[in-house]
C-alpha cells in the first residue's frame, strides 16, 4: 500500500479539524514512507518555528517507524540514545507530535504536527491517521 496525495489531503482535513477543536492552530506535515514531504498545511496563527519542526517530526516518525514521543526518555542525557537528535542533519525529533502512518503493520509514511504542547500535537496527528480508511 502507498500513501497518496488524496490520502494525505484527507489526513490534513481531519488534523485541521482536531486542531480547531483544541483551539491551537497547527503546522501539519505528511511524508511518504521515505520521509519525503507529500503535503503540508500551516493554519492561520500557527507558529512559524513549527514549520520545520512538523516536517521533521513526520520525517522522524516515518524513518524510525516510531512515534517521536518514544524518544523522549531514551534520548535524554545519559540514556542509550542520547545524541540521536543531531543525526540525519539534525532532523531527528525526540519529543511528541510525530507518528508513523501504519497500514496492516507496514509504514507508509509519517505525520508531524507542531505549535501546541507535545500532547496536543500528538492528538492532532492521531486524528489525521484515524481519518484514513482501513
Amino acid at each position: 500500500m502507498k500513501l497518496t496525495l488524496e490520502g494525505a489531503k484527507v489526513m490534513l482535513l481531519a488534523s485541521e479539524r482536531k486542531a480547531r477543536q483544541t483551539g491551537v492552530p497547527m503546522d501539519i506535515a505528511i511524508v511518504d514512507e521515505g520521509g519525503n514531504l507529500l503535503a503540508f498545511e500551516r493554519m492561520d496563527g500557527a507558529k512559524i518555528t513549527g514549520i520545520d519542526i512538523a516536517i521533521n517530526k513526520a520525517f522522524t516518525a516515518a524513518a524510525s517507524r516510531r512515534g517521536t514521543h518514544e524518544y523522549a526518555e531514551v534520548a535524554s542525557p545519559g540514556k542509550p540514545a542520547f545524541g540521536i537528535h543531531v543525526s540525519n542533519q539534525c532532523r531527528f525529533v525526540i519529543f511528541g507530535g510525530g507518528l508513523p502512518i501504519l497500514v496492516k503493520g507496514e509504514v507508509i509514511g509519517g505525520i508531524g504536527c507542531s505549535s501546541g504542547t507535545a500532547e496536543q500535537d500528538r492528538l492532532v496527528a492521531q486524528a489525521g491517521i484515524d481519518a484514513l480508511p482501513g
